[in-house]
């Protein structure tokens, strides 16, 4: 059958692996396979088809062959395209990882090599490779069929250097093709042909030469090293001289243990594990594991993925792969390590008690069987006294070592083999009591049993001494609930309840000395035992009960216990306390357990094992007492929830193998980048997906990462499982994305992965272009300053020209009007000092001097009010020009009238001001000089303002209009003022025809809202 040869063949030998990989765990040897965790890929779940090949690389990853190459890190399958230096089409037969790190791939075109992502060019590219081993020396040695006699069918590699041994080459290789390779303890390589060979460094040994006469199937397809000398062959076909034969000082034999007869066996696949144990894998029948001198078998019907195995590999952290025709497996070593009807308990989910006998000999009640576990095998009793069993209950060991049972409606007790049932002091049978829940010895040697009569509902308290019931007390009224008891060292029984109650028996009497806890709800108690201190521990349903000497403690969650909801305790070798909860078995350690005796509020250090470490804890209705025990070895039993589970706690299940970490690639925007390149990204990229991953096999559920992006994160982020980061605010920069992960034991690799790329910038987020708009900015604001500057400083001096004008304005005034006044003044009182003895003369001075200087006085009073402002007259234009024309007609009688029009609005104060004062320069000029008998003010509020004064005196001359008169300002003032406002000025007067001044404001300037 050669397709079997190009697609199986052995992994290398077990020590080997463990030389590799230093401080690897390993599978604990003495289990059956049932009883290690087991994981399943299979095909029909969408793995990929007929994986035939397996294997792991330094850098954690498992490569798998089937129908091509993948990479698998435990969740995710990543397929490897064909390339030309590396071609996963060309029909793989063989994988390894090397340690150098690079992966070996034997095909029918030869062998290729990949290491970093990098295909490698290989000496041997005729023929196709059926195996391939790597030496103690690092050296590369193939084997391979389909080549001529003199290119050698057995090959080794070293570097680019390739030295092939041949059959037509007289260097002893018989062989015209060769199969499986295995390097044994003292450094000789073993291959197979159709006969089996050693090469021992110098020349090739030959063994089973008649194999070359007589040809039976395609001879070797298997084999596995174990000490100096010790090899296991696996031969094509079953029969004498072919199947598995082991070979030993100098003799090849058949392979045979209980459980596995080699002949029968068609092996394809032999694997030396690295605690020495052989792991066989056939072509039909499964996966067989021998230990201890005996076989275990595991096969579909137990939940292989095949019985056709192609492949057996362990991998660094000592889990063990399989490969069948419809899946991978993995087994795992588990700390929790289960027995039922798997592994021989018949009825093993109804497992009611057990416990360890002083011969290392574990007994279980079961329903219809006592189950007696040794450590090599499993058997059950079914037989008692002659009579079947149905159902066990109780057990219990006395000092003579005789073992007390509850056993269907009876007690019975097993000495020497032989079981004798006990009785009533007159011979009859116990037969109204239907189940025995507990047993006990007291330090007077007298057994003492509850058990509970179905007929006639009473709690039965039986003490046997002699093999006969000397007392059958009922216990119903005096403890009722009685369902657990336990000696006590200082002499009689405690008796507990199954409600939570605790009472102390002797010398007939039963005293209740404890309630429970007086603040707990119901109470349920489950299990109970006392120690040599005479200290009582109970096992509630809210939490552990100990009574010492009076005094209740309560271990529970306010101490630290993940869960309350307790069935069994028990103490270890070291003094730690093992507690069977709902949540699985928690540990605490014998420090912390002395500190909450001393103090029932400290809190508790507890590790506890759940359901993935094989953990089956739980309340089982047929669980009666013990429900725990601890056998001479060390180890610790408990009755599950559907098995029997014990736990060995002299044995690490740490994990100390940090999990390589790798970052496999960033994906930004839908585009996908390789991290082994610099990664530049676009700029304005968005969406960034950054997928790691961390290789620990055992227990990938466990695992724990973190990661930061430097350059982003202030602080580690803990993403849980998830093997992704996601970005979508990543600025443009350079950055290093960190990741680093922990096993399921918590051992964390700190070095972990990095990853560096950059974001690339828009030419608006360079630091050019930030620095152009910083220098822009800068000059901006200096060019606002110094706008801002020159403002303040026009507005200044506007002001200044604004006031200079007006005190020139007010000069003019003064000068035009007031000053001549005075000045004449002066004038009349000269004259009338000039002649002082002429008193006639004087008083007509003195009277003309007062005239002069009632008309300074008033034309002071024009002038102050010529300079007052109308913001307290706010929109009063009118009524200003009427107290303008009413002064007027003081001065000069005349005819005056004023006409407003239109709705008066509000005027912005400083333009309003300018138009009063140029009209009311207009009506004190026409008042002063036109000599008019009749003046008239027109205002009008339209969608401009428009002001008309107007009077009937001599008029103006056009020279004066156009230039002014010689020291006077008054119609170059009004100009002025009308040219600050935007306003429209104009002076019509021809003389002897009057004058007329008008003055039109847009609406827009000196309305605050614009008229329609």
């Amino acid at each position: 059958m050669k397709h079997r040869l190009n697609c199986t063949a052995v992994v290398i030998c077990g020590f080997l692996l463990l030389f590799l990989t230093g401080t690897a765990t390993a599978l604990d040897p003495h289990r059956m396979i049932s009883q290690y965790a087991h994981t399943v890929w299979r095909v029909q779940d969408g793995f990929p088809h007929a994986p035939h090949m397996l294997t792991q690389t330094s850098d954690g990853y498992i490569w798998i062959a089937g129908g091509g190459l993948i990479r698998f890190d435990g969740v995710t399958l990543s397929p490897i395209s064909p390339q030309k230096s590396f071609p996963t089409d060309a029909g793989i037969n063989w994988l390894l990882g090397s340690r150098d790190g690079s992966l070996w791939m034997g095909t029918y075109r030869g062998l290729y090599r990949l290491k970093d992502g990098e295909a490698f060019s290989s000496p041997v590219k005729i023929g196709g490779v059926q195996s391939i081993l790597e030496d103690h020396d690092g050296a590369i040695w193939v084997t391979r069929t389909r080549v001529r006699g003199v290119e050698g069918s057995f090959c080794r590699i070293v570097g680019n250097d390739l030295k092939c041994y041949a059959k037509d080459k007289g260097d002893g290789n018989p062989a015209s093709f060769a199969t499986s390779l295995v390097e044994d303890g003292s450094g000789d390589i073993w291959f197979g042909c159709q006969m089996l060979c050693r090469w021992n460094g110098t020349s090739i040994s030959h063994y089973m030469e008649d194999q070359m006469d007589h040809p039976a199937g395609d001879g070797v397809v298997g084999l596995a090293a174990g000490a100096a000398g010790s090899v296991w062959v696996a031969m094509d076909g079953v029969g004498p001289g072919l199947g598995v034969r082991h070979y030993s000082n100098g003799s090849f034999v058949n392979y045979s243990v209980p459980g596995f007869d080699g002949e029968t066996i068609r092996a394809v696949s032999l694997l030396l594990d690295r605690d020495q144990t052989l792991w066989v894998g056939t072509e039909s029948q499964g996966l067989y594991h021998i230990h201890d001198g005996h076989a275990d078998h595991y096969g579909a019907a137990e939940g292989l993925t095949g019985d056709d195995v192609n492949s057996i590999y362990q991998d660094r952290e000592g889990n063990l792969w399989i490969t069948t025709d419809k899946g991978v497996d993995l087994f795992r070593d588990i700390p929790v390590v289960s027995f039922s009807s798997t592994e021989g308990l018949r009825g093993g989910s109804e497992v009611s008690a057990v416990i360890a006998r002083k011969d290392n000999t574990l007994w279980a009640g079961l329903r219809g069987a006592l189950a007696l576990i040794r450590p090599d095998s499993v058997s059950l009793i079914t037989m008692a006294d002659g009579r079947p069993i149905q159902n066990v209950y109780a057990l219990f060991e006395d000092h003579l070592g005789q073992v007390w049972l509850g056993i269907n409606r009876t007690v019975m007790v097993q000495q020497l083999g032989k079981f004798f049932e006990i009785k009533k002091q007159d011979g009859s049978r116990l037969d109204q009591t239907a189940k025995i829940f507990s047993f006990t010895e007291d330090i007077d040697g007298n057994i003492w049993a509850i058990g509970y009569g179905d007929s006639n509902h009473i709690t039965h308290l039986l003490r046997i001494r002699d093999r006969r019931v000397q007392e059958d007390i009922d216990l119903s009224s005096l403890v009722p609930h009685a369902h657990f008891l336990a000696a006590d060292p200082a002499g009689g029984i405690w008796i507990g309840t199954g409600d939570g109650k605790l009472a102390r028996y002797q010398n007939g009497v039963a005293n209740i000395v404890s309630n429970g806890r007086s603040d707990a709800t119901a109470v349920m108690m489950v299990s109970f035992s006392v120690d040599s201190a005479g200290i009582v521990w109970g096992s509630t349903s809210k939490g552990l009960y100990r009574w010492d000497h009076g005094t209740l403690s309560v271990m529970d969650s306010r101490n630290g216990l993940p869960c309350s909801s307790l069935f069994a305790a028990l103490i270890d070798g070291s003094g730690s306390l093992w507690l069977e909860g709902r949540c699985g078995y928690m540990r605490i350690p014998a420090a912390d357990l002395a500190k909450w005796t001393a103090s029932p509020e400290a809190q508790v250090t507890v590790a506890t094992l759940g359901a993935l470490d094989g953990a089956d804890a739980g309340w089982n209705a047929d669980r009666v007492q013990p429900s725990a025990a601890r056998s001479p070895d060390g180890r610790l039993w408990f009755v599950g929830l559907a098995s029997l589970q014990m736990i060995d706690p002299g044995r690490s299940y740490k994990n100390p193998m940090p999990p390589p970490v790798h970052v496999e690639g960033l994906l930004a925007d839908g585009k996908s980048y390789s991290p082994t390149s610099p990664i530049t990204l676009p700029a304005l990229t968005r969406d960034i997906q950054i997928d790691y991953t961390a290789l620990s096999f055992v227990l990938p559920q466990r695992m724990g990462f973190r990661y930061i992006l430097e350059g982003r994160d202030k602080d580690w982020e803990n993403p849980g499982l998830r093997r992704q980061a996601f970005y979508s605010d990543l600025r443009p920069g350079s950055y290093r994305f960190r990741v680093i992960a922990s096993n399921n034991d918590g051992v964390w690799n700190e070095t972990g992965a990095t990853l560096d790329f950059k974001v690339a910038p828009r030419g608006y987020q360079t630091i050019w272009f930030r620095s152009l708009c910083v220098v822009v900015g800068l000059l901006l604001l200096w060019a606002i300053y110094r706008l801002r500057v020159r403002q303040i400083a026009g507005t200044m001096k506007s002001r200044f020209d604004e006031r200079l004008a007006e005190r020139t304005r007010i000069a003019r005034d003064l000068h035009d009007t007031f000053l001549q006044t005075i000045q004449g003044s002066k004038l009349v009182a000269d004259d009338a000092l000039s002649t002082t003895t002429d008193l006639s003369h004087m008083r007509q001075a003195m009277e003309k001097l007062s005239a002069w200087l009632g008309r300074a006085t008033d034309e002071g009073r024009a002038a102050l009010n010529s300079l007052r402002t109308s913001a307290t007259e706010v929109n009063d234009l009118a009524g200003g020009f009427r107290r303008a024309l009413e002064e007027c007609r003081i001065h000069r009688p005349m005819e005056v009238s004023l006409q407003a029009s239109g709705q008066v609005q509000e005027m912005h104060p400083i333009v309003r001001d300018e138009v009063y004062r140029i009209g009311y320069e207009a009506i004190r000029n026409a008042c002063v000089h036109s000599h008019a008998t009749r003046l008239s003010v027109e205002l009008s509020y339209a969608q401009d303002l428009s002001l008309r004064i107007s009077d009937n005196g001599t008029g103006i001359d056009s020279d004066i209009q156009h230039r002014g008169k010689q020291g006077h300002f008054g119609l170059q003032n009004m100009r002025e003022r009308a040219a600050r406002i935007m306003g429209k000025f104009s002076v019509e007067s021809f003389p002897g025809s009057g004058t007329v001044v008008t003055l039109t404001v847009p609406g827009g300037i000196i309305y605050r809202t614009v008229k329609k």
